[in-house]
């Protein structure tokens, strides 16, 4: 039964080897500081995510630093926060990272009026997770290179400090990143449960749940659950792509996985089996990149990608990135400069 495993994942002997671990390949450096004042409202409205929202008239007050220090001593609630930031058109070559610190108690994070990631829960379902350091990488696309971006927080207060309370707040940018060509990460569609035919590209999934990728399930409505699960995305590829050698990257899946492309298995790491058997205990340590046969790309100008997932315990679906496509000649050069350098 491995050989049938590994038969589907020939091109990830090579990523085993040299992408092991990239989130410790990872160096990341002080890029812009976002330590100082920004625009503070306690109260709770969609709308102040949005990118075109006038917040000059709200109050200032420090970051980092609890609320309460801050002429909003007792309270407990909804509050956000905004600031602008330009980022250069020389940052279009880094993997940018936002970093929050800490805070108290849960929180979701808008780029440009789209949200990027989240931490906590919100109530009904109120989960604190005031002792995370929160770390978001910002998707490229939604970057404004060379205008002014807006950082929008909403943050939940349960009880006594609030808000961005500690850290030192700024913009981090990874050394020697890899540079997808189209970057997949942010909002995917999931379905719990195990159909053959949710890899095929007619599927109607409207009505499907949206999760952000990369992140665990459990983080995102889907606390303590176990077992089979789908994630599908439909994408347009670029004129200047279709005909390139192409790597689907997925970074690491908790536990193991099959891919497929407009209804055809592209690849798998260990092997989805009944009764939570698996033949490769560690695949939850792989990082997953499987190279995307071009007669997929040429047959139409959308591809549709399906990740099946089964998950034996805690973490849970694609939960560490990268996730995007690169060409394959960039992939391997980017890899055998790490290897020597």
């Amino acid at each position: 039964m491995m050989k049938k495993a590994c038969r589907h994942i020939i091109f990830t002997v090579f990523c085993l080897f040299a992408f092991a671990s990239y989130s410790n390949a990872q160096t990341l450096r002080d890029y812009i500081s976002l330590n100082g004042m920004w625009y503070f409202s306690i109260g709770d409205d969609q709308d102040w995510a949005r990118y075109e929202y006038n917040h000059f008239n709200w109050e200032q007050i420090k970051v980092p630093s609890m609320w309460e220090q801050q002429g909003f001593n007792g309270y407990d609630g909804y509050a956000w926060y905004r600031r602008e930031v330009k980022i250069s058109s020389e940052a279009k070559n880094l993997s940018l990272w936002l970093d929050l610190g800490y805070i108290d108690d849960a929180d979701e994070v808008y780029l440009n009026g789209e949200l990027i990631n989240s931490s906590g829960k919100f109530p009904p379902h109120f989960k604190t997770a005031y002792t995370a350091h929160r770390l978001y990488q910002l998707p490229s696309h939604l970057i404004k290179y060379g205008q002014e971006n807006v950082l929008a927080i909403r943050v939940y207060d349960a009880y006594k400090e609030g808000g961005i309370i500690s850290g030192n707040i700024r913009i981090r940018a990874e050394e020697n990143p890899l540079i997808m060509d189209m970057s997949l990460e942010g909002i995917w569609k999931f379905r719990t449960g195990d159909k053959n035919y949710y890899k095929a590209i007619e599927l109607n999934d409207e009505h499907w749940d949206e999760l952000i990728v990369p992140r665990a399930w459990e983080d995102q409505g889907y606390e303590g659950y176990d077992g089979m699960a789908w994630y599908r995305k439909t994408i347009k590829l670029p004129q200047n792509l279709k005909e390139e050698k192409l790597v689907l990257l997925l970074g690491k899946i908790d536990d193991v996985d099959e891919v497929f492309v407009n209804g055809i298995l592209i690849g798998q790491t260990g092997e989805i089996a009944n009764g939570y058997f698996f033949n490769y205990p560690e695949a939850w340590r792989a990082q997953r990149a499987y190279y995307i046969p071009r007669k997929l790309i040429q047959n139409g100008s959308s591809i549709t990608i399906a990740v099946r997932v089964q998950d034996h315990k805690q973490t849970g679906g694609i939960y560490q990135g990268p996730v995007g496509i690169i060409t394959m000649d960039k992939y391997i050069d980017y890899w055998n400069h790490k290897r020597y350098h």
